[in-house]
């Protein structure tokens, strides 16, 4: 007999319904919850100690070029001096978290794409309070910064949790240069992604980024189709770079509605087809490699150390579960047709 069957027929009651879980097993999984977040913190530091990554690794001053493409998140990256670089600018030293990989991936996309000099137009969606629009901007990089307004209601959340923005004040970053240069830069205004404003589909920009932002649009659906939407701000040959959420599970089933949705291979690699059927062109996506470690340990809620009774947890955050989907980090890279 399968364990998962035998796991389900013993939390049954006589009548068949699901038992609920009762309170001392609430307390054992919280407990082995925070054993497991423990453990991996354990590792991580141990890893810091062996100079694989963490404070006192070197940063090398001048980006490289790796011949990046559309690829998920991974442990190898995070001991790569191309993401090390950037972590100069991003004001970090490099840890094991899908969302400094998020950073890293745009910024060296964009590098390698030839995008990172003064006079080029930057479009960033769901900004939040990201440094990458200050980052751009210390090169030179004209920035229009957006994220939902905040008298709309879905921005509520964003607000309560600090990762959103109604003004260009939480982007400066005083480390990368004054405010007077970044202000002559870097300009904010509201703009949803679902219904992107006419004024920014005018073919304008060099670039366009979004971080981790597609699949909060309630479905897997709209999440595409903003992808599609947004080539139109870009001039012809322009770039766009988009990171999300990749169901790593196999079999079909997701999150495909709510406030978070998971994205599966299939989901990516249709919309990789329609962009090509319109002339664009996403570079290949790179999902096969070798798993290290921290590519096999799963992070599991919740993801804040407030809840447990220790100090500082460094608890590997390269995969995680959402809605109980192993799921990373993708980003993906894609070319204006022209």
């Amino acid at each position: 007999m399968p364990l998962s069957l035998l796991k389900s027929l013993l939390r049954r009651t006589p009548f068949g319904r699901p038992a609920e879980p009762s309170l001392r097993e609430e307390r054992e999984a919280e407990t082995l919850r925070w054993t497991v977040k423990m453990l991996g913190s354990e590792v991580v530091l141990r890893h810091y100690a062996s100079s694989l990554a963490g404070p006192g690794i070197a940063l090398p001053a001048e980006p490289t070029t790796i011949g990046l493409t559309s690829r998920s998140c991974r442990h190898i990256d995070i001991e790569s001096d191309w993401l090390r670089h950037w972590c100069i600018a991003l004001g970090t030293t490099p840890f094991y978290h899908r969302k400094l990989w998020e950073d890293a991936f745009i910024l060296q996309a964009l590098h390698e794409a030839g995008m990172l000099m003064p006079g080029r137009r930057a479009l960033g969606f769901a900004v939040g309070q990201e440094p990458l629009p200050a980052i751009l901007a210390s090169r030179g990089v004209t920035v229009t910064a957006t994220d939902i307004d905040v008298g709309d209601t879905r921005a509520r959340e964003w607000i309560d949790t600090g990762q959103h923005v109604s003004n260009t004040d939480a982007l400066y970053r005083a480390h990368l240069g004054d405010r007077a240069s970044f202000d002559a830069l870097v300009r904010f205004r509201p703009a949803d992604m679902g219904a992107l404003p006419v004024e920014l589909l005018d073919g304008s920009h060099d670039m366009l980024w979004s971080a981790c932002a597609m699949e909060h649009l309630g479905g897997i659906a709209p999440g595409l189709a903003f992808v599609e939407r947004a080539m139109a701000c870009l001039k012809p040959g322009g770039i766009a770079v988009h990171t999300t959420e990749l169901n790593l599970e196999p079999g079909e089933a997701t999150l495909t509605g709510g406030a978070t949705v998971l994205f599966r291979r299939r989901d990516l690699e249709a919309l990789q087809a329609r962009l090509t059927a319109a002339g664009h062109t996403m570079l290949p996506f790179d999902l096969e490699h070798a798993p290290l470690l921290f590519d096999q340990f799963v992070d599991v809620p919740p993801y804040s150390a407030e809840r447990f009774p220790v100090g500082q947890l460094h608890t590997p955050h390269l995969r995680l579960t959402i809605g109980g989907f192993v799921s990373t980090s993708i980003g993906m890279i894609i070319r204006k047709a022209g």
